[in-house]
């Protein structure tokens, strides 16, 4: 019976009621049936854009079956070996994107990763892939592949899977180029928040649903604070935006988001051991990890390091500043033949 207010032109209806006489509302049941209708539907289309952003980028390289895992790789040029391992949230499209991976290959053998659970890689679930269990992946697939010794660069959480292939196999690793690296524990509010999707269960279902549609939103900011100052490149457009919000993707990120602090406490240890050759490039301005306290503080523990922090830069030193890295390189190997650096 709908009842109207005299002189206001309002009407005032009571709440509709179901057969059995119940009012008809926002009750906790019916608030929680629509939220988890929401989740499946996002679910549902999340999966969907992450099958097609497989299909649109297909693999580039080879795979190899190690230790259980089906690990993606592109290898190009000939020469010394050089091996790339990219950082969290990466593939192999950031070193290809940047230029590195072709320019490197004019004088190199070189062999980039997708490590496990970026790209077209496996990340089984069966295991905890800290930094130690990659490296062992890592020389377990290098020598499927006939190398027995190669320059290892490392990018960002890519420099602690580096070092502990080094501490670990320390036969198959002639020299270290550390990228933007985070070797010692500090305080990281951001880690917190990342590492959520990590979670059994509950963060299972926020990466299916919630975290790419975030990850989409986001993705400006992401990009301004690990290129900034800088701009982002016109060559970084070649990187898959696509493949890195998806949820297993996210998955992986999160992980390794969770294990960088103890990881980190873990290595601090195996600096000082290192005798091999090591460059260390950072660049000044990096927003995401203080080059002063993490990599100038490395040049200091490593006698015999070289360090290069380049002016201006942010983290992604490779894409912008390619040729810097690329010298780098250059250093390590020429203080493996003996040549003056």
């Amino acid at each position: 019976m709908a009842l109207h207010a005299q002189n206001s032109g309002l009407e005032l209806r009571r709440p509709p009621r179901a057969a059995n006489g119940k009012s008809v509302g926002l009750s906790p049941a019916n608030v929680i049936s629509a939220i988890a209708a929401a989740l499946a539907i996002s679910a549902y289309v999340n999966h969907r854009l992450a099958r097609r952003a497989e299909r649109e980028n297909p693999p580039a390289g080879k795979f190899l079956q190690v230790h259980g895992v089906r690990l993606h790789y592109v290898e190009r040029g000939t020469g010394k070996p050089l091996v790339l391992l990219h950082g969290n949230g990466s593939m192999i499209q950031d070193f290809d994107s940047s230029g590195l991976l072709d320019l490197a290959a004019t004088k190199y053998r070189v062999i980039a990763f997708d490590r496990p659970g970026y790209g077209h890689s496996d990340r089984p679930r069966s295991r905890l892939w800290t930094h130690q269990a990659q490296a062992d992946l890592i020389r377990a697939a290098l020598a499927q592949i006939g190398v027995e010794q190669a320059i290892v660069l490392g990018h960002s959480w890519g420099c602690s899977v580096a070092v502990a292939l080094a501490r670990q196999h320390p036969e198959s690793v002639s020299g270290l180029v550390l990228e933007s690296g985070y070797y010692y524990p500090a305080a990281r509010a951001d880690v917190a928040i990342m590492s959520g999707p990590a979670v059994p269960v509950i963060g299972d279902v926020v990466r299916y649903s919630i975290s790419p549609i975030l990850a989409r939103l986001t993705w400006p900011a992401v990009l301004r604070k690990l290129f900034g100052p800088r701009p982002v490149p016109a060559k970084f457009a070649g990187f898959p935006k696509a493949m890195a919000v998806r949820p297993s993707q996210i998955r992986a990120s999160a992980a390794e988001s969770a294990l960088m602090i103890p990881d980190a406490i873990a290595s601090r240890s195996d600096y000082s051991m290192l005798e091999l050759p090591v460059a260390i490039i950072a660049g000044a301005e990096d927003r995401l990890v203080d080059a002063r306290a993490q990599s100038a503080r490395l040049h200091r523990e490593i006698s015999h390091s070289s360090l290069h922090v380049i002016p201006g830069a942010g983290h992604m030193v490779h894409q912008t500043d390619t040729e810097a890295v690329m010298a780098a390189i250059d250093q390590v190997a020429q203080s493996l033949a003996g040549e003056p650096v």
